[in-house]
């Protein structure tokens, strides 16, 4: 067994090399937030979409667009807004009246990161034609179906405080996001460098392409071969079995929560477990790589109740005390 995760270590080492720079790039135009650098470059590599929530002004998504402008790859921006129709996201048929026949016109999904920019403000419509896209990672345009490019990431911001205008999110649609995200304000000493470089009247972003989609279909191959034992295996299923019935484990927790998460959350859970440890560098799985990344695979899957209301509970911290009280392998 240690000579295999020898070889894993050895392919990890391999195929991250540009991880690095990747990310040093990124900093180049990001002052602080590491944490959304690192889970943009996990939903990356595990090939999974990522829905990011912050007040206006954190620089969701200058990230989005710094991390497309890093790589060579295709990427759209889109705002989203009441009056937006499906057409305007994936595409129509146009009709020739010359030689009476349709043709396809493709809309802006068609790319490798799609910027889904204040996704919660189109209606429940255009949700619906975003859903196959992110889902089958295909696009169905008058009765034929079209595949999306590869790699192909959806990448939404929202903002949680302005609601005048928005549709919430569709759970079948928000359980498709691998990762939610919650970015808070900068430290005072990264607001100072911020100050320094912004607080002028123009600024240009001169981002280097320094990552190949090659390379990030590799990484993304070796991320599968991460090896996790058994161990860490039921160490998931039991944080997210507490999601759905914490007493079994000892959890007073029941009134507090509605639904818990899916089958699709102990899936995106090992993904995203495997992903943390090939960005650490490593071949195998630790308890603290999938503690790690179990708040953001969880806190939009976990439901919470009128009582959980009432006393200011958040998903977070019934997720933060089942973390702290379910047994660590």
């Amino acid at each position: 067994m240690s000579t295999g995760i020898e070889m894993i270590n050895a392919r990890v080492r391999e195929e991250s090399g540009w991880v690095g720079t990747l990310r040093a790039e990124m900093g180049r135009v990001i002052v602080g937030q590491k944490y959304l650098i690192d889970r943009l470059l996990l939903g990356l590599l595990a090939n999974g979409h990522l829905l990011l929530e912050g007040v206006p002004g954190l620089a969701k998504t200058l990230s989005v667009k710094t991390l497309a402008a890093a790589i060579h790859t295709g990427f759209q921006r889109i705002q989203f807004t009441p009056d937006l129709l499906p057409a305007d996201l994936i595409g129509t048929q146009i009709y020739s009246p010359k030689d009476g026949t349709f043709s396809t016109r493709k809309g802006p999904v068609f790319t490798n990161i799609l910027l889904a920019d204040e996704i919660n403000r189109a209606p429940a419509k255009v949700q619906s034609a975003l859903l196959e896209a992110m889902q089958e990672r295909q696009v169905t345009i008058g009765g034929e179906t079209h595949p999306l490019p590869e790699p192909f990431l959806v990448l939404a911001t929202q903002n949680p405080i302005e609601q005048e205008g928005t549709y919430p999110l569709p759970e079948a649609q928000v359980d498709r996001f691998l990762l939610k995200i919650r970015i808070t304000y900068p430290s005072r000493d990264e607001e100072r460098q911020i100050l320094e470089a912004m607080a002028v009247t123009a600024r240009t972003f001169d981002t280097r392409p320094v990552a190949e989609p090659a390379a990030i279909l590799r990484a993304q191959q070796v991320v599968n071969e991460i090896y996790m034992d058994e161990k860490i295996k039921d160490y998931i299923l039991n944080i997210v079995g507490a999601t759905r019935d914490p007493a079994a484990f000892n959890l007073p927790l029941k009134e507090y929560i509605r639904y818990g998460g899916s089958p699709r959350a102990t899936i995106y859970l090992a993904l995203a477990a495997r992903t943390q440890a090939f960005l650490q560098g490593r071949g195998y799985v630790t308890p603290q790589d999938v503690k790690t990344v179990a708040p953001d695979v969880l806190r939009h899957r976990l439901i919470v109740s009128y009582e959980a209301e009432a006393e200011e509970l958040t998903a977070d911290d019934l997720l933060q005390r089942m973390l702290n009280e379910l047994p660590v392998p």
